[in-house]
């Protein structure tokens, strides 16, 4: 080989190693390099220049001649490294690397200055571990000449990712690695998240280009991104979350004194409970209960409050019951409190000592005539970190308690349409008992007729006349002093005569001994008709809590006034309209405005009112009709019922004023809140209905139009039952699409539907159906299907509710009951009615069993609330559950559902859908 200098292609000079031996056989030419440091490269690039001749343009040229040569490379420690080895093919730490060719090859040389044409080949050798290396060339018979070598590597240059910095970073080993690369977070800043491992990552590719950008850094707390930069929060200001952009100011009550504060710091006698996030207001503790009543009643007390003048700013008020029984409340506060004691747990609290919401308890199982001392506390979140106790207290004294449980009942004598019944007096009667209440109702093929009768009498003994001849029935008893009225007894069942067992003369001796009435003995014991329903009953007015429902009154109807202006003066409490600020219209009714407002009396403080008030020119019959249902409202004292406040009649705007209820009907107020409260709570207002019902059907009066939008509810969530006064034009109110015959009975059907409103949160019952449709569907058997996510126990009270036969339907004592059991036991809530169930159940039979309804798939979109696709499934074909079941996530999609969500609620019912199908034809049984 020779070194010599050429010409290249652009005429420039260069300096070339040729050889060009290709006359003389078996050429064996090495060319090695100088040692080459590969630094941090794994993967070295090896660019070759060179030129060749066409073995054919050579005369005379043998057939050894080649036009290739080769490449070889051997690892090296350094420069002086002596264990390098003479170049040779058969060396094995001469690694090839290619025999290389060239693209173009001369064919002769010009007279004069020859014209060379230069080949480029890059060649790479990858999985470098040395220090260094060698770069061997061999000829083997080529007439070749090298012009230039170039031995370089790519790599990544440094570069920043928002707040991420990647080093410079050479390529890997071979051309297919992706080297990972973790980025450094800048001063102040961290990585975002758990993932990945060690913060952001970023691959640098063979070709020397970052890719695949992983992660990221974010400020840390108390610092803010400023064009790239973490900066310190200023003081005054703080940034909790490294995920967020910029610091905040301080919220209410804190501050920050120092730059670059994660939070801030609450002011004197502010804090923040241990749930509280850094970044909210700090609060304090309320201050105490106001205004503190207490109603004794036998061994039973009611409390009930004010809230606290301050709550402290949160809005997680609670209240906490704390009680003493004290032997001595006379003497110095240190003499009572060293006779007081706790009052252990045989004493209830209704619906709890603890937590409580409502401003009111019902303290129950005291001990009769003992002293006992109640404090009532004000509780917020920040409360235990104050230490302190904002504490109302009050001292009671019990009096006597209500008579225990009657044991026993006989039959002394029955005939075809009298019993007589005699017991035993209670064994703890704790008092004088002044009566005994015996409560009693037909069976009629072995079921309840539903007609409840009582009758009333002063001796532990009766006689029940006017009975069927050859019928069973079932009576209680229980007894009452002036606390009240002791539990009933068991139930317990006897039959009257169906032939002549007994003499016509007995019977008339025994029907007038026993069974028979003067004028004057029903005087005596206020014999009333009751009305509308065709039964005797004998009644004592008593003096006891309203919410108890223990206070025996009959509802008068006062259309049955030949005046009925006489009526409104008889129930009705006539006020001042001076007494009364009208703020605001929030409403129109039948007969004027609806506004809300302040009203003011002597002795008690301004209260927020609801005014309704009667339009000019009304007629008189308007007018009559507008003051009945203040006739009928001011009969009701009870807490879930709408409570009257009294009326104006004697000035020229006739008025009528009622308790003011913030959070209005109840159909809207859920329908804002679709979502938001748990089952418990929705259950909960279900049970204020269910308790105000109950108390209305007791006094003998039906509502006839009872209905989501005639309940009103408070800013707590009680319920009330309102709108007496329309049910008279029932039959001309378009949106009455779903009443029932007017008797108790159908008030519970009504009920039903409530229930069902309430768990759909407002929907419409029956949706668009009109009249006639809804009427038919309820004569063929169908029912309302259960609402989304609804507790199976609770739909099945509603089909309970809607049984065809009225006697068969539950009492809303019943109603009452259940929910109480449900509630005390909210695991039996978890159940829930599924879609497909609650399509199965859409035809019940006579007694509420549910039987496999022809459920259509638009029934079964309106039932989980995806109703907008009915064209869509009915365009594709999709009409019965049947052809539903068998959908895929993507015939969902193709019949235009687009959106995700609908397109996961949809399916999440398909699959449960299809599961349960699948369960019916196995078992071979009815869903």
């Amino acid at each position: 080989k020779s070194s010599t200098s050429e010409i290249d292609d652009h005429n420039r000079p260069i300096r070339t190693f040729q050889v060009c031996n290709v006359l003389a056989p078996a050429q064996n030419n090495w060319l090695l390099s100088g040692y080459i440091e590969r630094g941090s490269a794994r993967r070295l690039l090896v660019e070759l220049k060179f030129t060749l001749r066409d073995c054919a343009s050579i005369p005379g040229t043998p057939g050894t001649c080649k036009e290739t040569f080769n490449l070889y490379y051997v690892d090296a420690d350094g420069p002086d490294d002596d264990a390098v080895p003479l170049p040779s093919p058969n060396e094995p730490r001469f690694r090839k690397i290619d025999t290389v060719a060239a693209d173009e090859s001369f064919t002769q040389v010009d007279v004069g200055d020859r014209v060379l044409k230069l080949n480029t080949e890059v060649r790479d050798v990858g999985s470098l571990s040395h220090p260094g290396l060698y770069l061997a060339f061999q000829d083997v018979g080529a007439c070749v000449a090298l012009v230039a070598v170039r031995v370089f590597y790519k790599r990544c240059p440094a570069e920043a990712r928002g707040l991420a910095r990647f080093p410079e970073t050479p390529s890997g080993p071979d051309a297919s690695a992706l080297v990972g690369v973790p980025g450094k977070c800048a001063p102040h800043s961290q990585p975002e998240g758990p993932e990945p491992p060690g913060g952001p990552r970023m691959y640098c590719s063979a070709d020397g280009e970052w890719l695949v950008p992983i992660g990221k850094c974010v400020c840390a707390a108390g610092y803010e991104d400023i064009g790239g930069e973490c900066r310190a929060c200023r003081p005054g200001f703080f940034k909790v979350f490294n995920d967020e952009a910029t610091c905040k100011r301080c919220t209410a009550h804190s501050h920050a004194p120092h730059s670059a504060s994660a939070r801030c710091i609450c002011e004197r006698g502010h804090y923040r409970a241990s749930n509280d996030p850094p970044d909210v207001p700090c609060t304090r503790p309320p201050s105490a209960p106001r205004n503190l009543l207490s109603l004794v009643n036998g061994t039973s007390v009611w409390l009930e409050w004010a809230p606290p003048k301050d709550k402290g700013g949160r809005v997680d008020l609670s209240y906490s019951i704390s009680c003493l029984r004290c032997d001595d409340m006379s003497g110095t506060l240190l003499d009572v409190q060293r006779s007081c004691r706790p009052c252990g747990a045989g004493v209830r609290y209704w619906p709890t000592a603890n937590g409580l919401r409502e401003a009111a308890v019902l303290i129950s199982r005291l001990t009769a005539h003992t002293n006992y001392s109640f404090k009532v506390q004000a509780v917020n979140g920040v409360s235990s970190k104050a230490g302190l106790q904002a504490v109302t207290p009050v001292n009671i004294t019990t009096n006597q308690a209500a008579p225990s449980k009657i044991l026993k009942i006989k039959r002394e004598l029955n005939t075809k349409d009298c019993i007589v019944l005699a017991w035993l007096p209670p064994l703890q009667p704790n008092g004088e008992i002044l009566e005994y209440e015996v409560k009693y109702m037909e069976k009629v093929c072995d079921k309840l007729s539903g007609n409840e009768s009582v009758i009333l009498s002063r001796a532990a003994r009766v006689a029940v006349p006017g009975l069927q001849p050859g019928s069973a029935y079932l009576f209680q008893v229980r007894a009452r002093t002036t606390a009240g009225s002791g539990p009933y007894s068991h139930q317990v069942e006897f039959s009257t005569l169906s032939g002549k067992q007994l003499s016509i003369d007995n019977v008339r001796s025994f029907f007038h001994r026993h069974c028979g009435y003067s004028k004057a003995k029903q005087d005596e014991e206020k014999l009333q008709f009751q009305n509308g329903q065709g039964e005797y009953r004998w009644f004592y007015v008593g003096s006891l809590f309203p919410f108890l429902h223990q206070k025996r009154q009959t509802y008068v109807d006062p259309h049955t006034y030949e005046d009925p202006a006489q009526a409104v003066k008889d129930f009705a409490k006539e006020i001042n309209p001076s007494s009364i600020k009208i703020e605001k219209v929030i409403g129109a009714g039948e007969f004027g405005e609806v506004c809300s407002g302040h009203l003011k009396l002597s002795r008690r403080r301004e209260i927020n009112v609801a005014i309704k008030t009667l339009k000019g020119g009304s007629t008189e019959r308007q007018r009559s009709d507008f003051l009945s249902e203040a006739s009928i409202m001011a009969q009701f004292d009870n807490p879930n019922i709408i409570h009257l406040e009294g009326v104006v009649t004697k000035s020229k705007l006739v008025m009528i004023v009622t308790e003011y209820m913030e959070n209005g009907s109840l159909d809207s107020f859920l329908r804002k809140r679709d979502g938001q409260f748990t089952v418990i709570q929705l259950v909960g207002m279900l049970r204020g209905i269910a308790a105000g019902m109950t108390y209305l059907s007791e006094m003998g009066f039906v509502h006839r139009d009872l209905a989501a939008r005639n309940i009103l509810v408070s800013s707590g969530l009680v319920c009330k039952v309102s709108d007496f006064g329309l049910s008279r034009v029932l039959d001309r109110r378009p949106e009455a699409a779903y009443t029932t015959l007017f008797t108790s009975a159908g008030d519970v059907w009504s009920y039903g539907i409530v229930m069902w409103e309430v768990m759909s949160y407002g929907e419409r019952p029956y949706w668009d159906m009109n009249n006639q449709d809804v009427i038919k569907s309820i004569e063929e058997g169908y029912r309302l299907p259960a609402p989304m996510d609804c507790p199976a126990a609770l739909h099945q009270l509603m089909l309970d509710c809607w049984q065809a036969e009225r006697a068969a339907r539950p009492t809303f004592t019943h109603i009452l009951t259940t929910l109480d059991r449900l509630i005390r036991n909210p695991n039996s809530l978890k159940i829930i009615a599924n879609a497909t169930s609650r399509c199965d159940v859409a035809k019940v039979g006579p007694r509420g069993t549910g039987s496999r309804g022809s459920c259509t798939t638009v029934l079964w979109l309106d039932v989980i609330k995806m109703g907008r696709y009915k064209d869509n499934f009915d365009t594709a074909g999709y009409r019965s559950l049947d052809a539903v079941a068998h959908m895929t996530p993507e015939d969902i999609r193709r019949i235009g559902v687009n959106l995700v969500g609908h397109q996961k609620k949809i399916m999440n019912s398909v699959q449960t859908m299809r599961a349960q199908l699948a369960h019916v034809g196995a078992a071979g049984v009815k869903v």
